[in-house]
């Protein structure tokens, strides 16, 4: 039988998946995945830290969940304490009076070393200054920034013309950062989109995750990662729908609706076929998990989303796909048959102030 740590090396590397990918797809840092199969559980903040990964790492590589927390469980029963009968065994015989003279000297030794200190200390001894570390400002530079923050560390950003400065004020039970907007807290392993105030659209520019720290010990430090959210540039008003915009990055891109203002929208989709799907609510505190399941033929989804969608499907032709929107109803091609497609169905705001839902696309493979 399978331990637990060779359960998980095997899900993992039958899908061939290496630890940075799983690490990034799970937003579990890579050490505590590689303990997981090392069954090393000591560099853990808690048995709590232990189950919950384990839950989202099995679940990820598509394992029984309820199956390797009893391998878990089993191997903590195996850690048994000594047994009681070694406790009680009679010590091997010294004679005591060996025993006693050990103390005694023992004694004296511990009484000289004592008075020896008190009359050789320094009469007027020197004040023991210590050096506080200095902070350091950091400089992002590109779309991804991850480096190790320590109480009072500052990153800059520049977004446009204007820069802004991000600062670590705590590490205790979460991590507290100062932002433009005000302070925002982080869990292990849990991110959270900010907006960094320079266009006042409301939404989210940067994305920050806090990839590693030891809970209430500030002295080791926290690992964020920081992610420029991607900005669209759309053309003017007037155009035609589905008409194709720019991007910052060099991703195809759609305008599926114009409208003065943004509204909620449903995204239907109908499967033709067999695939993967996955996909997750943007800018939506509430609702930022990632959903993922495999569809076949005949089956249907609706996605309903306030500010935007990101999918990934395995067969872009697997399914038919349109957004409801305004009363009216807008069919939506994301790629074609056999590709592997990620993309954005997200409103964003142009120069006139005027809002576009787009698709964006952000990464292909075949």
């Amino acid at each position: 039988m399978e331990s637990l740590g060779e359960k998980l090396k095997t899900a993992r590397e039958g899908k061939e998946i290496s630890f940075d990918q799983a690490g990034k797809d799970t937003k579990i840092s890579v050490r505590y995945l590689e303990a997981l199969e090392a069954e090393d559980f000591s560099g853990f903040p808690g048995e709590t830290y232990v189950i919950g990964f384990l839950r989202n790492y099995g679940a990820y590589l598509d394992l029984d969940v309820r199956e390797l927390l009893s391998l878990y469980r089993a191997l903590l029963q195996l850690e048994q304490p000594m047994p009681v009968e070694q406790l009680l065994k009679q010590p091997s015989p010294v004679p005591r009076i060996i025993l006693k003279a050990v103390l005694v000297i023992l004694a004296v030794a511990v009484v000289s070393g004592g008075l020896y200190l008190f009359i050789t200390r320094p009469k007027n001894p020197q004040t023991v200054v210590q050096v506080s570390r200095t902070a350091a400002v950091h400089t992002m530079s590109g779309d991804s920034f991850e480096r190790h923050f320590f109480t009072g560390d500052s990153v800059l950003i520049s977004s446009g013309q204007d820069q802004f400065r991000l600062e670590l004020q705590n590490i205790g039970e979460t991590v507290t950062i100062l932002t433009p907007g005000g302070t925002v807290t982080l869990d292990l392993g849990q991110e959270i989109d900010i907006d960094l105030g320079n266009t006042g659209d409301g939404f989210a520019d940067l994305r920050i995750s806090a990839l590693d720290f030891d809970k209430n010990n500030a002295d080791m430090g926290v690992r964020l990662r920081l992610e420029s959210i991607e900005a669209y540039s759309v053309v003017p008003a007037g155009t035609d729908q589905l008409e194709t915009v720019s991007v910052t990055s060099q991703s195809a891109s759609t305008v599926i609706i114009s409208s003065p203002n943004a509204y909620p929208f449903t995204l239907q989709s109908f499967f033709q076929g067999y695939c993967m799907f996955r996909w997750e609510i943007l800018m939506e505190r509430d609702r930022r998990e990632r959903n993922e399941r495999y569809f076949q033929r005949s089956d249907e989804l609706n996605i309903q989303a306030q500010n935007g969608i990101r999918i990934w499907t395995s067969n872009a032709q697997a399914a038919k796909f349109q957004v409801i929107g305004g009363g009216r109803t807008y069919p939506v091609e994301i790629g074609g048959a056999g590709e592997v497609v990620v993309a954005d169905i997200r409103w964003v705001r142009d120069e006139e102030n005027r809002y576009r839902l787009i698709l964006a696309r952000l990464e292909t493979g075949s």
